[in-house]
């Protein structure tokens, strides 16, 4: 998100996330956002900030003056630093991306030091492929922590999520195929995303 208007609209949907890019090399990065827009949002929208390789206090400075509840880190962090992100008190997600050669045993150093995991399209870049990877490798998957499951997620693979018998499948990440134009989202799309996820979720 990064359109103070955009950004009403969608949160009168109320999803659970809303994500801000920090990452100046990104279409969707948010610029000279105005924080003031963000404390009128409802309390129940958990306000995340993706970074990329960004240092400790850099980002708790971004924490404090845009109210952020949460972290998406896409980078190299270490888990000492997800570790030390939590007991700042923000929730945080930490970025993986997949393919047949990715070694799920990577997590090993992350687990507890994390709230969740992120598993999105392998590139060479920092997600954002609009791509989705293939879902039975999440077979690999072995650990207890929940996941968000992202990687160019539209209305025809909604309807698939369904097939994903996995409790730790936590919450879907839904950007580009959402969207107008980079980090501008079509509410209707997203509107009617939202309700055919919660509509899973009660079947």
């Amino acid at each position: 998100m990064r359109l103070p208007v955009n950004i009403k609209e969608v949160a009168l949907l109320q999803p659970n996330y809303m994500g801000l890019i920090f990452y100046r090399s990104s279409k969707r990065y948010v610029k000279d956002l105005d924080p003031e827009i963000l404390k009128e949002l409802p309390a129940s929208i958990k306000l995340t900030g993706v970074f990329v390789n960004v240092e400790f206090d850099e980002i708790t400075r971004i924490i404090e003056k845009y109210g952020l509840k949460a972290v998406q880190l896409h980078g190299e962090e270490t888990a000492d630093l997800c570790q030390k992100l939590r007991y700042h008190g923000v929730e945080v997600i930490k970025a993986f991306g997949v393919d047949e050669h990715f070694d799920f045993k990577t997590l090993d150093k992350y687990d507890g030091k994390v709230d969740h995991y992120l598993f999105d399209t392998k590139t060479a870049l920092f997600g954002g492929s609009g791509m989705q990877f293939d879902w039975k490798l999440l077979d690999r998957y072995t650990y207890k922590t929940t996941f968000f499951l992202s990687g160019g997620i539209g209305p025809d693979q909604i309807k698939e999520l369904k097939n994903i018998k996995d409790d730790r499948l936590y919450a879907i990440d839904l950007n580009s195929k959402f969207e107008l134009e980079p980090g501008v989202k079509d509410t209707c799309k997203v509107n009617q995303a939202i309700n055919d996820v919660r509509l899973i979720d009660t079947q």
